[in-house]
């Protein structure tokens, strides 16, 4: 008999060699090998060797040794963590912090806290006091192989010690400092990775808000996106290329959402040297001046049109064509439908403009939303407005003035005055529906106007650019729920702008995961991926006499993950002798 062994490569990549034990044998003349027993793992095996010794000389356990007991230390979560030190490579991150950072007199690089703040966010985002309850369930690790620990030390309510603490602040402050420079490098490795043209710029905003009072003269009240309108709260606006969140900007609770234009084109300008772009934004971003600023400086734009604040528009629906609609293309949810899908169509209006064309769209389901808002709206109203009648009749209400003033009220309710108007006919009240108004709104249901100054683009093309503001409001809904970027709890300004940096690289980083399991073909959100890497374990313990670690097997959505990210090599850096953890 003979010990051969024999190298497997699993689904992930990783290469593992078994042990096996084979005799030979005649078969017809020639000498063979067969498989007498499959020993197992190699590593697993020498781990086991000393027991395996003992049991097969039948050498005596040690006394106060189990003889087949292996004690685990620690299992702690690791696979996350293992991905985002992936995505940091891929993004060539390291270098990138290491040459804008500052170093630190003594502890770790502000790079490798900055690292485990994201990594933090991407698996489960809490607060800087929160990080060390996560140091304790998952491992997380500098380049050398120090873990990241927790170092508690109770004072008052406050649990972590105030050195471990002002670390991670010391870490929010110099981020911050280095926010300029990041993004540009970020963006130039962008480029090069994926081949992006800055053509077409997305921007569009949000806001987000506080618990407590937040800093002074910078959190202040405004109109919430988050229905939070008793909250103070601070603007944020994200700059989005080709999909890649490439900046943001964090302004004053109360900043309006249109004099924040011109800053941002500026700044791209400035930084990333963008020569001409075409400006895609909501209609809150319009006004005349913003779009004479952006023609001046030789962009273009295609943006959206408020549908009642311009005296144009109901001109320009009124020169509809039936006959002239384009059908755009279906989306998913709406292809999957087998009746009455709900059609999305476009034409062009003409002007007589020739620096603007005028894009309108007519939405099903659109329509089918804001016609069912109007009745709930309408039927409001129609009962206050009766009740006002009947008030009238009795001659419970009888001055003029105060009919007129009780008649505004009711129609301020629901707005109202969009749909009904009244009149005294020989003392009695009678109201109907508005045959300006209301006709006007039934011109606006399902509809919306967008306006470009690009000559070459057509109207199905329009429509999908603007429909790309959607990357936008997911990043937003990915930043504010997964990332957790609300509430903010800090309340000095630069911790503020440092916290929505992280969620904001978080963002990055996940999209980037996103797009390498979209590449292999890996049907999962890159939220779930991470999940799925839950299962991939550090796990210490101890066995004849020695500690010893490794990397426990993980499931077949994780593996297929790691596949998608290239990793092979599963365990994490060896720490120094002596030196296993910082803090």
């Amino acid at each position: 008999m003979y010990i051969r062994n024999v190298k497997v490569t699993s689904s992930n990549g990783t290469v593992n060699e078994y042990v096996r034990v084979v005799e030979a044998y005649r078969d017809n003349g020639k000498v063979k090998q067969r498989v007498v027993a499959e020993l197992g793992r190699k590593d697993l095996l020498t781990a086991l060797l000393p027991k395996l010794q003992r049991f097969l000389l039948g050498t005596p356990t040690p006394e106060g040794e189990d003889a087949d007991a292996i004690d685990i230390l620690d299992a702690s979560t690791w696979g996350p963590t293992l991905a985002v030190q992936a995505l940091f490579e891929q993004l060539d991150l390291w270098r990138i912090l290491d040459e804008v950072l500052p170093h630190p007199k003594q502890g770790p690089a502000f790079s490798e806290r900055v690292f485990v703040l994201l990594a933090n966010r991407l698996t489960r985002p809490t607060s800087e006091h929160g990080l060390a309850r996560w140091l304790e369930t998952d491992f997380v690790c500098d380049r050398q192989g120090r873990r990241f620990v927790p170092h508690w030390h109770q004072r008052g309510r406050v649990c972590v010690h105030h050195r471990q603490l002002d670390a991670w602040y010391r870490t929010l402050d110099v981020l911050f400092r280095a926010k300029e420079s990041i993004e540009v490098a970020l963006y130039h490795r962008l480029r090069d990775l994926f081949s992006i043209k800055p053509d077409l710029v997305l921007f569009d905003i949000t806001s987000t808000y506080f618990e407590g009072p937040g800093p002074k003269d910078f959190a202040r009240y405004g109109y919430s996106r988050d229905g939070k309108s008793q909250n103070v709260q601070v603007v944020i606006g994200l700059v989005m290329v080709a999909g890649w969140p490439i900046a943001h900007h964090v302004w004053e609770g109360n900043r309006l959402d249109s004099t924040t234009v011109e800053e941002v084109i500026s700044d791209l300008q400035a930084r990333f040297a963008f020569t001409r772009v075409v400006f895609v934004g909501d209609r809150g971003m319009v006004s005349e001046d913003n779009l004479e600023a952006i023609t001046k400086g030789g962009h273009g734009y295609l943006v959206g049109v408020k549908r009642r604040r311009n005296a144009e528009l109901d001109g320009w629906l009124q020169k509809i064509d039936e006959s002239k609609w384009l059908d755009c293309p279906m989306g998913i949810t709406v292809r999957e439908k087998k009746k009455n899908r709900p059609r999305t169509r476009v034409q062009e209006i003409a002007t007589g403009d020739e620096q603007r064309r005028v894009f309108v769209i007519d939405s099903d389901e659109r329509r089918a939303y804001e016609q069912a808002k109007r009745t709930e709206a309408m039927a409001r109203t129609r009962v206050r407005l009766e009740g006002v009648q009947s008030r009238v009749a009795e001659g419970k209400l009888k001055d003029a003035a105060k009919i007129g003033a009780a008649a505004a009220r009711v129609l301020q309710h629901h707005k109202g005055y969009r749909y009904y108007a009244w009149e005294l006919r020989d003392g009695a009240f009678v109201f109907f529906e508005d045959p300006v108004h209301f006709a006007r709104e039934k011109r606006l249901e399902g509809r919306y106007v967008i306006a470009s100054s690009e000559k070459d683009i057509d109207a199905l093309g329009a429509v999908g650019l603007y429909k790309g503001l959607t990357e936008v409001e997911y990043g937003f809904r990915r930043m504010k729920d997964v990332l957790s970027l609300r509430p903010v709890y800090h309340q000095v300004e630069q911790r503020v702008r440092a916290h929505v940096f992280v969620a904001t690289l978080g963002l990055l980083l996940q999209t980037l995961l996103q797009a390498q399991l979209d590449k292999a073909g890996v049907d999962l959100s890159a939220e779930h991926a991470l999940q799925a890497l839950e299962t991939v374990r550090h796990v210490s313990f101890h066995v004849a006499g020695k500690t010893r670690s490794g990397v426990s097997a993980s499931n077949p959505r994780a593996r297929q993950v790691l596949k998608a990210l290239g990793i092979t090599d599963v365990r994490p850096p060896v720490a120094p002798e002596g030196d296993p953890t910082v803090m």
